[in-house]
């Protein structure tokens, strides 16, 4: 059976998958292996908590002493909600297994990072190494803590610690090397950033050719750029083309089609095609890299070295005047986002969550205010307008085909408010005033602190001090109604 699902969720077929592993189960409802089997495998693959807490009730019911079932029932309590069950279901099985203590924190510990508190999970590892200083799980435990308390230089040197442990853990090696970013140590963290293994969802031809590295010599050589992570990494990055071009580079960027239309624009002398595009493998190319590479390949050792052209990303100027003529007039604008996408794989679903709010409590925060609010959420989220009563929001999403016209809309704004999703990197490329609203464990690109980013020079950072959004909401709506007092007076 967990062969067959692992193939079915790799193929992007998780209902398949979910739907097989619920239907053995039914039909060997006594046989605990098969149930725990059913449920790692929702769990490694889903955000359906509630489901993996019944499959693992199930299996404690046929086995009561089960002790990795325990373990896991807590975590999916956590992930999914219930806290105080977690919480009292992990107490249990401390005073329960005295001899495992050790294991009982690293695995506790987890649950508590995974679901977005690394306080709570700091203490527990503390726990845990007064018996297991060097357990490598725990040594690690502790630097993510760390660093998602925004205590980033701490969490270097357990980093550092548990990398002395595990050299050859590809895991410890990310974590450590996005952890010198967000610390600011660029160069050293930039050639460990750049040591990964491409996270794509797919293999392509091309990633097989040489990996572009710095000092490589690209004068007269044809260069494929690929992306890699998110939308909003590749904007980030892609403002590093220029750099290759200025040494001779011939690029080509390869993407998805909803960046297509804006980079080819922005970026007359590229080729930019396409992910699903059959480019020739008889071309002559020389190289290729993940878009994330750039600041490594450039050799990016500091903040200076951030191209300083700003916008770097530019919105067709029809599309901008087609746009303006559908916007209310008289009023400052302010656009929204409220929600990432949500992603299926549970750690970033849990993520996701934790970066989102809802409609109900932006608007609550940040309205009424004398503005015209814009609506720019896409996806699911954007149902929520449907039952939204408060101030009126003025929504052009049916007429965005791709993030062209979205930058055709930004560039209508006066002001973008965005929770860390790649609208914010957008409004930022194009030099849109945004105020990003940063989760506690804010990614690595925002640093520990401050209200200003070295990536986007008019964009504002609010930080959320805690796992909930709403008190860092109520700092914005305070300080949008001043800023609307001010636009107003300016007028």
């Amino acid at each position: 059976m967990t062969q067959v699902c692992e193939t079915f969720f790799s193929r992007g077929q998780g209902r398949d998958a979910a739907r097989l592993a619920l239907e053995v189960v039914s039909r060997h409802p006594d046989d605990a292996a098969l149930t725990l089997a059913a449920a790692a495998l929702m769990s490694k693959h889903t955000a359906r908590h509630d489901v993996v807490a019944t499959l693992l009730r199930r299996v404690l019911r046929l086995e009561p002493d089960h002790m990795l079932a325990q373990l896991s029932l807590g975590g999916a309590l956590v992930a999914g909600g219930d806290l105080a069950g977690g919480c009292a279901l992990f107490s249990r099985m401390m005073a329960r297994y005295p001899d495992e203590h050790v294991m009982l924190c690293e695995h506790i510990s987890a649950s508590f990072l995974n679901t977005g508190y690394p306080a709570e999970a700091m203490q527990i590892v503390s726990l845990g190494l007064k018996d297991g200083e060097t357990n490598v799980a725990l040594v690690n435990n502790m630097a993510c803590a760390l660093d998602r308390l925004g205590r980033s230089p701490e969490a270097i040197s357990w980093y550092e610690r548990a990398c002395a442990l595990a050299p050859e853990n590809p895991i410890l090696a990310f974590g450590y090397a996005t952890t010198l970013l967000k610390a600011g140590n660029f160069r050293e963290g930039w050639a460990r950033y750049a040591e990964r293994a491409p996270a794509t969802s797919s293999v392509m031809w091309f990633m097989s050719l040489p990996r572009l590295r710095l000092g490589d010599d690209v004068a007269g050589k044809k260069v494929i750029l690929y992306q890699e992570q998110g939308l909003g990494d590749t904007i980030q990055f892609i403002r590093f083309v220029p750099c290759l071009l200025e040494k001779g580079a011939e690029v080509t960027i390869v993407i998805p089609e909803s960046l297509v239309r804006l980079l080819t624009l922005s970026f007359p002398g590229v080729s930019v095609v396409t992910t699903r595009s059959k480019l020739d493998a008889e071309d002559g190319y020389s190289y290729a890299a993940p878009i994330p590479d750039l600041p490594f390949i450039v050799g990016m050792a500091s903040e200076s070295d951030i191209p300083a052209r700003i916008p770097y990303l530019r919105a067709d100027p029809g599309d901008v005047a087609t746009f303006a003529a559908e916007f209310p007039t008289g009023r400052p604008r302010i656009g929204l986002v409220w929600a990432g996408e949500r992603r299926a794989r549970p750690d970033l679903a849990a993520t996701d969550e934790r970066r989102s709010t809802t409609l109900a409590a932006m608007g609550a925060a940040l309205s009424p205010v004398a503005a015209t609010l814009v609506n720019l959420q896409l996806g699911p989220p954007r149902g929520e307008i449907g039952t939204w009563d408060g101030q009126m929001l003025f929504d052009p999403m049916d007429g965005v085909r791709d993030m062209a016209d979205t930058a055709a809309i930004l560039e209508n704004l006066d002001l973008f408010i965005c929770v860390d999703t790649s609208p914010a990197h957008l409004a930022g490329a194009l030099g849109r005033p945004v105020w990003l609203v940063s989760r506690r464990d804010a990614c690595w690109r925002w640093g520990d602190d401050g209200d200003t980013s070295a990536w986007y020079p008019t964009m504002r950072l609010f930080r959320a001090r805690e796992r909930s959004l709403a008190p860092v909401l109520r700092e914005v709506g305070a300080a949008l109604r001043d800023w609307v007092t001010a636009w107003n007076a300016g007028c």
